[in-house]
């Protein structure tokens, strides 16, 4: 059976951490740290149950902190290059290592990723995890690969700008300046000759909003001519692909690569490439914000799925803030039609805003609508975030991420909803409150239904809105229609993104009923939200009266193989 994926992401610093201090800035100590073996067999049977099929584990990898593992034979780094006292999840310090913040005993950590890996599969669940190609910490040494030819930057010539051999990219005669603190005395950091910073910064003078804890990784393309050095192979070549050799042959499932979009498309296709030759199936997800590489990044890349920010989620957000009408939903399919199934949808990850946030809709339930939308319209993955299935609002404010609507990255911290889901480890809904349950409810019924109906699962999609917009008993700016089929099962989906229960008619055109196959009739239907039973009646140019709930969704399923009349003849009997 073919199967939608549906990724549940989440972020194992934050997601085990029932310590309920939450100190402003708080340390290790202070605030607590999740560990990989909270994950265990009940929270991901419940990630399971949620619907999901796939579980990213974001920043499992050894980055930049500020808490001292010195006692473990663990390098230190410099305090004024880590943002936050945990640090940021993508300023690796070393490939080969899991973080051990994240570790129940630092020695052991490498062999308890292994467990996690066995728990994942054992609960019918994919794993993915981080591979960050653009860029690394600042004070990169990894302790699993010591020797100097190994790490990173270890035999490059600092002498010159660009070396088609180098790892990194230098600033000759010039000091890593930026316009932050770096400290002073023995505390000082300390960096000759400066190296160009991970956000393309070829400067030694990046500023506080530039990546300024990270240093550009060098692919072989010399930026200040535009050319390209790919033969022979460039050595930041080989030490990615061995380092993705390695968390492959672990038996991780996938791939989301960060930034994918800044290391040249070229290497992609040589790394990508050897992989799958040795593991097929694993999977690779570019987060990527230029549409005009889409196309480059799936048949030359060979990227299975691109992030899907800039289009979809963009248009939903603008649609639930107001800024544009339901129907602009159409032109954005459009504009990447022949390419959509291999578009990651979502509404939250850790980059944006909580959708309840005040930054965004303020309310949970206003996410009713676009969650159908991003998640049912089409074949391709959908992704949620967690504590977005409780409702989560990333209004804290916790340090170095501020308060800014976002669950943070860069600190030690943990949520509210989560510990009250957790509950001592026996991840239950006993202390969640009424609304906690009633959207997580929800989230349940929608992702299960993602593969648990064939026509969602698979089936062919028809937009409805351009047979609508003449219709007066149908809001194009606050309503969206479309169908799903697959053999004799017929969805209609309808989303109200209005603040007002929406009584609609809404009109099936020749075309729908030619492409799809369609016969005329009158047949059985459920809404598969509510539950209730209903009898549509199909006819060619005729409306279909539906009743949808403020900010809500429906979801009728029409057995074609079942019609109203053979059903009152089969109860008679």
């Amino acid at each position: 059976m073919k199967e939608k994926i549906v990724i549940y992401q989440t972020f194992p610093r934050l997601f085990g951490n029932t310590k309920n201090v939450d100190k402003f800035n708080g340390t290790l100590e202070e605030n607590g740290c999740g560990t990989m073996n909270d994950y265990s067999d009940k929270a991901l049977r419940s990630i399971k149950e949620l619907g999901c099929n796939y579980i990213w584990y974001t920043g499992l990898l050894h980055q930049a902190t500020t808490t001292d593992y010195t006692a473990f034979g663990l390098l230190s780094q410099n305090p004024y290059i880590v943002k936050g006292l945990a640090g940021s999840p993508y300023a690796i310090c070393d490939y080969y290592s899991v973080s051990p913040d994240l570790a129940e005993v630092v020695p052991e950590r490498m062999n308890e990723f292994k467990e996690l890996v066995d728990r994942t599969h054992r609960n019918s669940l994919k794993m993915i995890i981080d591979f960050v190609p653009n860029h690394v910490a600042r004070q990169y040494h990894s302790n699993i690969f010591p020797l100097e030819a190994d790490n990173l930057g270890g035999l490059d010539n600092t002498v010159v700008a660009f070396d088609q051999q180098n790892n990194f990219y230098y600033i000759p005669g010039q000091g890593f300046a930026p316009h932050i603190d770096l400290g002073s005395g023995k505390d000082q950091y300390v960096e000759y000759p400066a190296k160009a910073t991970g956000n393309d910064c070829f400067n030694a003078f990046p500023g506080k909003n530039d990546w300024y804890e990270t240093i550009k990784l060098n692919y072989g393309i010399d930026y200040s001519t535009g050319r390209k050095y790919f033969e022979p192979i460039p050595d930041t070549w080989d030490k990615m692909y061995s380092i993705l050799f390695y968390w492959a042959e672990k038996g991780i499932d996938g791939f989301r690569c960060d930034m994918a979009h800044m290391v040249p498309i070229e290497f992609w296709n040589w790394a990508i490439k050897r992989i799958k030759s040795s593991f097929p199936d694993i999977i690779f997800i570019a987060e990527i914000y230029s549409p005009e590489l889409y196309y480059d990044f799936i048949h030359n890349a060979g990227f299975d799925y691109l992030y899907d920010k800039v289009g979809l989620y963009d248009t939903l957000r603008d649609v639930v803030s107001g800024h544009k009408p339901a129907s602009s939903i159409t032109s954005q399919w459009q504009a990447i039609n022949d390419i959509r199934e291999y578009m990651l949808n979502f509404l939250e990850n850790h980059d944006e805003q909580r959708f309840a946030s005040d930054f965004f809709a303020g309310d949970a339930m206003k996410a009713f609508a676009p969650m159908v939308v991003s998640a049912t319209m089409n074949t391709n993955p959908f992704m949620i975030y967690f504590g977005q299935e409780l409702g989560e609002k990333g209004m804290d404010n916790e340090g170095f991420s501020g308060l800014d609507g976002r669950t943070t990255i860069f600190d030690y911290w943990s949520i509210d909803k989560i510990r009250r889901w957790n509950n001592e480890g026996k991840w239950t809904q006993t202390k969640l409150t009424k609304e906690e349950k009633e959207i997580r409810k929800f989230y349940s019924k929608l992702l299960n239904l993602c593969n648990s109906e064939k026509a969602i699962r698979e089936g062919e999609f028809f937009d409805l809105m351009y047979v609508n917009f003449d219709n007066p008993d149908f809001n194009t700016d606050k309503i969206y229609t479309f169908l799903r089929k697959k053999d004799e099962e017929l969805f209609l989906v309808v989303a109200n993104f209005s603040n007002e229960e929406s009584h609609s008619k809404i009109v099936i055109p020749e075309h729908a009923f030619d492409y799809l196959k369609i016969k005329e009739g009158e047949y059985s239907a459920q809404e598969k939200l509510s539950g209730d039973i209903n009898t549509v009646n199909l006819k060619i140019n005729e409306k279909i009266n539906v009743v949808i709930d403020p900010y809500g969704a429906v979801m009728l399923k029409i057995d074609l193989n079942r019609t109203h009349t053979a059903q009152k003849n089969k109860k008679r009997q």
